[in-house]
């Protein structure tokens, strides 16, 4: 696994974290919706640079 790949897995654990404490819904639910997500493609796309942005950013 890459640097870009390491980031990214980092900040996809931080988001689903926050986004389940502010939605007070479940981590396993929090994760399905952010992997479906529109920001979750763009984090993926390494020519977007979203991944090298705080998870607050995102």
């Amino acid at each position: 696994m890459g640097k870009q790949e390491q980031l990214i897995e980092y900040i996809v654990q931080d988001i689903v974290d926050m986004f389940s404490s502010d939605q007070d819904i479940g981590y396993d639910e929090a994760m399905n919706k952010f992997y479906n997500s529109k920001v979750f493609e763009k984090l993926q796309d390494k020519e977007t640079g979203l991944y090298m942005e705080s998870s607050e950013y995102v």
